[in-house]
């Protein structure tokens, strides 16, 4: 007899607490591997596919695409074992002692220390697959009463954005009705409550606010996902870090000649970005107050140990920043092997969570898009960002006489709260003598 399974959204790993449903790769009726990728989901880090730990026939999907889950919210359910196929119509959602993968992704796969256990579920086929999200609308109250205010315990919220919201806009998370799994309260419960005022009759001068805020022929865009992340993200490091801005330009007519005597020398190339790269470890061996962040709950500055060093890489799916793992202690042809790998599983939206975060100074290279210069914002909770603009031949006076010259505007934002401006120039002024005489480099090789 099949047993079906019921597969859940697994924690994703990275503090991720929930997901939005992008492409279906299975449908109800097929037959599924154990290991098989059944759906493509994005978090607020990356795009992942994730593979179920159950091999047999797909008998129920929950969510349509668009649709956002919280972790642990039903996926799929899978009629596993002999007669699979009568089980694809009806029958029961069993957890068994001995099923499944193991460890696919991080926080899941068969949990051998529980025992079976079995409920009933209606057939698939009486019933189209629920969307957790789908009852939001009238999940909340308009007005609750205060009696009706939840007792005293636990509020049944996984997501920390979800308090967020409600706690920004003085909702009462006591008093709302969750439509999730058990009562867990989602963002879109919160976001039901926050329209509901809005249409009700007491507020008729709500009308013309929203009208001249959306005219006729607006689209509108969710905040939500990768961009919705990147908002939170960037908010956050202007709200709460005091930044300050310097920057200088510098002649890389040298660091162009050295980089094609390397290349021209055989073996791997190197990229610019790699020798850039290469520089900003130097530099911050020299001052380490750079490599540092802000404990606001300690109150303590800390200085961390190793240079994980992030780089922004623009893709069709946005701005995103791949880390480099203790990029100080690899060399510029590591630096350009890892630069590569890593954009290219940018690009094909392949990241995985964990390349995306635990960055400790982040390298931005937007002279790729023809400008000369930015001010770059922090990539929070970091304490400062070097940004680099394009490579390209300008007027200079170099040894007393005007020649032709390939110069750079480098550009350098730092948390004022973990240095003061000689630090930040001496930073930026070591970079720079570094870029216009690579022989200063040799020192720390």
């Amino acid at each position: 007899m099949a047993q079906v399974m019921e597969f859940k959204l697994p924690d994703l790993g990275e503090g991720l607490t929930e997901a939005e449903i992008v492409r279906w790769l299975v449908a109800v009726g097929d037959v599924v591997a154990v290991d098989q990728p059944v759906v493509e989901v994005e978090t607020a880090k990356a795009m992942v596919e994730v593979p179920c730990p159950y091999g047999g026939v797909v008998t129920a999907r929950f969510g349509e695409e668009g649709t956002e889950l919280p972790v642990g919210a039903p996926l799929i359910t899978v009629a596993v074992g002999a007669g699979a196929g009568d089980a694809a119509g009806a029958g029961t959602v069993q957890e068994p002692e001995e099923s499944g993968s193991g460890n696919v992704l991080v926080g899941y796969g068969t949990d051998h220390s529980r025992t079976a256990r079995r409920r009933r579920v209606r057939p698939a086929s009486a019933a189209p697959a629920p969307a957790p999200a789908a009852p939001a609308a009238v999940a909340a109250p308009a007005a609750p009463p205060a009696p009706a205010v939840r007792p005293a315990g636990p509020v049944p919220v996984i997501s920390p954005l979800v308090r967020k919201l409600a706690r920004d806009n003085g909702i009462d998370l006591r008093a709302l009705t969750g439509s999730g799994p058990d009562g867990l309260i989602l963002r879109a419960d919160v976001e039901a409550a926050l329209r509901a005022p809005a249409a009700a009759p007491a507020a008729p001068a709500a009308a013309p606010a929203a009208a001249a805020a959306a005219p006729a022929g607006a689209e509108r865009i969710p905040l939500k996902g990768l961009r919705g992340a990147v908002a939170d993200k960037l908010s956050r490091s202007r709200r709460e870090i005091p930044d300050a801005t310097c920057w200088v330009d510098a002649d890389a007519t040298e660091l162009m000649a050295a980089r094609a005597a390397m290349n021209a020398a055989g073996g791997p190339k190197v990229s610019v970005l790699a020798l850039l790269a290469r520089i900003c470890t130097a530099a911050l061996a020299r001052y380490p107050e750079l490599n540092s962040t802000v404990d606001l709950a300690a109150n303590e500055i800390v200085r961390l140990p190793s240079v994980h060093l992030g780089f922004a890489a623009q893709t069709e799916r946005g701005l995103v920043v791949p880390v480099v793992r203790d990029a100080h202690e690899r060399n510029a042809e590591s630096l350009t092997a890892e630069f590569a790998r890593l954009t290219e599983l940018a690009r094909t939206g392949k990241l995985a969570p964990s390349d995306l975060t635990g960055g400790t100074f982040t390298l931005n290279n937007y002279g790729v898009f023809g400008v000369d210069g930015s001010t770059p914002i922090i990539n929070h909770p970091e304490a400062a960002m070097l940004g680099v603009g394009r490579i390209t031949p300008k007027p200079w006076v170099h040894r007393g006489e005007l020649a032709v010259r390939q110069v750079v505007q480098l550009s350098f934002t730092f948390d004022h709260r973990v240095c003061d401006g000689g630090t930040a120039g001496g930073f930026l002024r070591y970079v720079a003598d570094c870029v216009e005489n690579p022989a200063v480099l040799l020192r720390t090789l």
